[in-house]
């Protein structure tokens, strides 16, 4: 993936950083390039550009991360089946522009794509976060506020995320992504304490939302090949989107995917409907008007999101939980940002406890 910048801001305590000279050997040429005393007003949206989200993704800002690095997943609540996923905020915002994507109203404030070059800090976080629970096991993962990879060749980062992780104890990392971007992931071993996971979709819903991704095709031939490097490998289906057709290819996506990675190298698979708040379906159909992907049978359900309807999402989503059960019953499979009624809907059972349900996704393979 090449993902074109239109310039460069770099904190002035950071001028002389790993990072800063890494991305710097690696930028293309005839990218302005800017010493700035405070990278947040950089970050900051350009009210005179048509669609300053868009604009903000095309202005790389490495920057100090002024509050914590990990935090809870956003999806962790009372009214949600949680995985008990901890999330380690590196970045924020991404390159590509799904249409669906919550980004474009979570941080539309704050566009700027920004990399946080004290991320050292993070790594003293969580050694405190393992000296605090001896015994327990988390899996922690990057991609939430950005994809974990779209810059990974100008920044190298997941060679040294790797490296931490692979001398501790009790903690796996996931890197999250929609890019084929694993060269740098190929050159080190991640001793079992690694997976690398992908949002996979239909290539119909490819087509029309997700924009400047990696093709479906290549998401899975770069699974293929991580996994046989020694990686773990997990899939998020999710946003599962109801449209014509939708079943059908969904299914053909699946058959893809096991004919493509062995089941018993997948982790995980995660399975979650769309749901849109009013605040992004009105940013999503603003800036998408073409997208028929975000024009489906919706309601405002209980927690205020925008839903397809419940027999329908119910139907989809079971249709895809079976084809993968009839795969392989040894794969755990979960739903995300969904309640635990749902989930007891499509397995049979209640869920289990967030803490238990992370130590089965996040086991050492």
């Amino acid at each position: 993936m090449n993902f074109e910048l239109d310039r460069v801001f770099i904190e002035e305590e950071f001028r002389g950083s790993r990072i800063a000279r890494t991305v710097l050997e690696h930028l293309p040429a005839g990218v302005p390039v800017d010493y700035v005393g405070d990278g947040r007003a950089a970050a900051r949206p350009d009210s005179s550009h048509p669609d300053p989200f868009a604009a903000g993704k095309r202005r790389l800002i490495l920057m100090r991360r002024r509050s914590p690095f990990l935090m809870a997943c956003p999806a962790a609540s009372s009214e949600f089946a949680c995985c008990g996923y901890l999330v380690l905020t590196l970045a924020s915002n991404c390159p590509m522009d799904c249409s669906y994507c919550f980004l474009q109203d979570y941080v539309a404030d704050n566009p700027g794509f920004q990399v946080y070059a004290n991320y050292a800090d993070a790594f003293g976080e969580l050694e405190a976060l393992s000296a605090r629970a001896p015994g327990r096991h988390f899996r922690v993962g990057t991609g939430e506020l950005a994809d974990s990879l779209a810059f990974d060749r100008l920044t190298g980062l997941s060679l040294e995320l790797v490296d931490f992780f692979a001398r501790q104890t009790g903690l796996t990392l996931e890197l999250k992504t929609k890019t084929d971007e694993i060269d740098n992931l190929l050159t080190v071993d991640p001793r079992g304490c690694a997976i690398v996971s992908w949002t996979l979709s239909p290539p119909a819903v490819f087509a029309s939302s997700e924009h400047r991704t990696a093709p479906p095709a290549a998401r899975i031939e770069a699974a293929r090949r991580l996994s046989e490097a020694g990686y773990g490998v997990a899939f998020h289906l999710d946003p599962v989107i109801a449209y014509a057709g939708a079943e059908r290819d969904y299914l053909e996506l699946l058959d893809h995917l096991f004919a493509a990675v062995a089941a018993r190298r997948i982790s995980f698979i995660s399975i979650g409907g769309l749901r849109l708040t009013p605040g992004l379906r009105a940013a999503a159909r603003r800036r998408h008007p073409r997208d028929p992907m975000l024009t489906g049978e919706e309601v405002l359900a209980a927690d205020g999101r925008y839903r397809t309807f419940t027999p329908l999402r119910a139907r989809l989503l079971r249709t895809v939980a079976n084809r993968i059960r009839r795969q392989s019953a040894q794969i755990p499979v979960y739903l995300c940002m969904e309640s635990a009624a749902m989930s007891e809907r499509i397995f049979g059972v209640r869920p289990p406890a967030p803490a238990n349900l992370c130590e089965i996704l996040g086991a050492r393979r």
